[in-house]
């Protein structure tokens, strides 16, 4: 069975930084659109770049609902193991959901086409995020229309690994109709209305459910379930019991490390 729940404490909090041959460093700002002042990422790479290089790559979203919150490299992932592109996005609120999805999109197709002047490999490209980065990884490696509006498609992901992320409609997008947070809606802004056994390998890692925002765990629960009976190759969830949303992210890092691995071998 590939539901797991986590009943022991991840030694993650002291995680050490893996020593590497040369030094990284991050340059911030990098436009990615020529939309919003926002549209701008920061990409945490070697300082120098060689002609060999194929190291693997993460993008990765910020939290804060879709309405707050600014891009930042998780110090988990600063590792000298993969070049990270941590993007901004426009907040929904004055632009709306899509507006938040246009800009990821368009930050995941900016990588593709970029990294590799960076020393990364498009072909090894995850996408991750906690919360609302979360909401937006999995957008935009179900609902093809975002990407190929770049040209671009999610098989070229080559792994999903949304942080509590919503399955469902986005809790902005119902508060913007006036939809009760515990009514749940399930369209064209749901993840879960694009289940296939066609999206990218995917992993899903929650907080404890009895900690966890408004049932995020039981809805990513279903998720899960849809995609199995899809036929999907790839996909787990984790509960990381103990912990909750904004806790999550240190022992969830650790579990994505280790599905990268995997999947790298594949």
């Amino acid at each position: 069975m590939r539901i797991k729940h986590l009943f022991i404490l991840l030694v993650v909090a002291g995680i050490t930084t893996i020593t590497h041959a040369r030094d990284f460093k991050t340059t911030a700002d990098v436009r990615y659109s020529n939309g919003a002042d926002r549209c701008v990422l920061d990409v945490y790479y070697p300082e120098t770049v060689e002609t060999t290089d194929s190291l693997p790559v993460i993008v990765w979203f910020h939290g804060g609902g879709l309405t707050g919150g600014g891009k930042y490299i998780p110090r988990e992932l600063m590792t000298g193991e993969y070049i990270v592109v941590a993007p901004n996005y426009r907040y929904a609120d004055g632009n709306g959901v899509k507006g938040c999805i246009e800009d990821a999109a368009a930050a995941v197709a900016w990588t593709i086409d970029s990294v590799a002047n960076y020393g990364g490999d498009p072909s090894k490209l995850f996408v991750s995020g906690h919360s609302a980065g979360g909401y937006l990884t999995s957008m935009v490696g179900f609902d093809k229309r975002w990407l190929e509006a770049h040209g671009k498609s999610p098989d070229m992901i080559a792994g999903l690994f949304p942080f509590s992320g919503q399955a469902i409609t986005h809790f902005a997008q119902r508060d913007s109709e006036g939809i009760s947070p515990l009514t749940a809606t399930v369209d064209e802004l749901a993840p879960l209305y694009f289940v296939s056994r066609e999206v990218p390998p995917y992993v899903i890692i929650c907080g404890d459910r009895e900690q966890e925002l408004y049932g995020r765990y039981e809805e990513n629960a279903y998720l899960w379930r849809m995609l199995k009976l899809t036929g999907h190759p790839y996909v787990y969830i984790y509960e990381l019991d103990g912990y909750n949303h904004g806790d999550m992210p240190a022992p969830a890092f650790h579990i994505m490390r280790n599905h990268i691995k995997d999947l790298l071998k594949k």
